[in-house]
């Protein structure tokens, strides 16, 4: 009864919270004075890339809120849906999220069926030997816990502690698949499709920890109504962006279409309303060059 009741407790945390994606009476969706992107088409701009259908389409998995999730109408809402909605409007393009499996985003870019992957993507040097990145903002890895939990967790001393990430992410091949081996196999990964499912993993009692990237850790530990804090410090910061097909037309445009945001002040806008205050980018830049080199 004590772990149905806790079981219970979770589940409804997580769907008061907008951990789940939904949204409730209680607790919005959409933050407190958040509103639409609305920015004018720049012809200038819009002339670098000729969109045969009108439509700017960006591949994303939900719900990794504050970058994407759903609000209670199974609209997908979120920090970089705003970002890439406002670049579509400076391209003059009609914006269309395409929601898809995280692992099924970046080949879906390279064969076209979307125009370009937004999903909370790490600009790395492994991805850009396909992929090319317009950085949008820098973040890193911060694991978050129980506030009131059983174990000491300490992202720096990881070996016998079970901790839950969404599969495939930056979360679990560059910070917990190298600390396993370095533990001898004695480090747990819980693998979710999501990472919803991986903050109610600790919220449940499954999991020690969590490890996300530093905004998504801050979502769930602000909306776990006390039951979570962040632990240790943010480590392994890093550019994410965009990605879009390799040396192309688009990559460029949207590039210098983020240039815009930046330059009169939507983006910053932008990134407050979700909460993210640090790691703005001060220029635009395709894997970490700024476009005017």
């Amino acid at each position: 009864m004590k772990k149905l009741t806790a079981v219970l407790s979770a589940a409804a945390i997580l769907g008061a919270s907008g951990l789940s994606g939904c949204a409730t009476n209680e607790e919005p969706a959409l933050p407190e004075g958040w509103a639409a992107p609305d920015v004018d088409e720049v012809p200038d701009i819009a002339a670098m890339y000729q969109d045969a259908d009108g439509v700017l389409t960006v591949g994303t998995n939900p719900p990794f809120a504050p970058f994407q999730f759903k609000d209670s109408d199974g609209a997908l809402i979120g920090l970089e849906m705003d970002l890439a909605h406002a670049v579509a409007e400076v391209l003059g393009l009609e914006f269309r999220p395409v929601e898809q499996d995280f692992s099924m985003i970046l080949p879906a870019v390279q064969s076209g069926q979307v125009d370009i992957g937004g999903s909370g993507f790490t600009d790395t040097p492994d991805r850009r030997e396909n992929f090319d990145f317009v950085d949008t903002f820098y973040a890193g890895i911060q694991w978050a816990a129980l506030a009131e939990g059983p174990r000491d967790v300490d992202p720096s001393h990881p070996c016998g502690l079970t901790v839950a990430v969404q599969r495939t992410t930056v979360s679990e091949t560059d910070d917990l698949r190298p600390k396993q081996e370095a533990c001898g196999g004695d480090l747990t990964i819980l693998a979710y499709d999501t990472n919803d499912n991986a903050a109610l993993a600790v919220l449940m009692g499954r999991a020690d920890a969590l490890s996300a990237d530093s905004p998504v850790s801050s979502w769930a530990v602000n909306r776990s109504d006390g039951r979570m804090k962040m632990v240790g410090e943010m480590f392994e910061a890093s550019p994410y962006g965009f990605a879009v097909p390799k040396d192309s037309d688009l990559g460029k445009a949207v590039a210098a279409a983020l240039q815009h945001l930046i330059d009169t002040g939507e983006y910053a806008r932008i990134m407050s309303a979700w909460g993210v205050e640090e790691g703005h980018v001060e220029h635009a830049m395709i894997n970490e060059r700024p476009i005017n080199d």
